[in-house]
């Protein structure tokens, strides 16, 4: 039980997400149904809050007086911008890609800020993080049950 836990709580992680998520659930011989289903949920339930919050959180530690904060924000704004010039041309369907394509840095969070900081239509940006997460989950289910299909025979 505690491991489909984890599963929950790794899918939340950013630049971790679902990515490790499948695979951690998968190697503990959990289902892997619920598993995928554990790690939708967990990759998704933070989308709402990025895509209403994220951007005003980041304008305020861009005029904080830390440094840190003027750091993270700065950091975190140039990875929205080079995110945003992938999915520019192709809006809602370059965010589903970019979210679906199981590579570090182009989940639901990154997905959710570059829609955050460009105005995307939040139920449009929604629909495609969730779908884009939909695939990326199947995709990483597929290759995770194949690398371990495929070592069954050393256990």
């Amino acid at each position: 039980m505690i491991h489909y836990l984890i599963v929950f709580l790794i899918s939340m992680v950013p630049l971790i997400e679902l990515r490790g998520a499948i695979p951690y659930g998968l190697s503990f011989g959990l289902d892997p149904l619920f598993t995928y289903a554990l790690a939708i949920v967990g990759n998704c339930l933070p989308v709402p809050v990025i895509l209403f919050f994220v951007k005003r959180v980041l304008l305020f530690m861009q005029r904080c007086r830390v440094r840190f904060f003027n750091r993270v924000a700065n950091w975190v704004i140039e990875k929205a911008q080079k995110g945003f010039q992938k999915v520019q041309k192709y809006a809602a369907l370059g965010l589903y890609l970019f979210v679906a394509i199981p590579l570090p840095g182009t989940g639901a969070w990154t997905g959710a800020l570059i829609a955050a900081m460009f105005d995307m239509k939040k139920r449009y940006a929604f629909l495609s993080i969730f779908l884009g997460v939909l695939t990326a989950g199947v995709i990483m289910s597929l290759i995770t049950g194949g690398i371990l299909g495929g070592l069954s025979f050393l256990l």
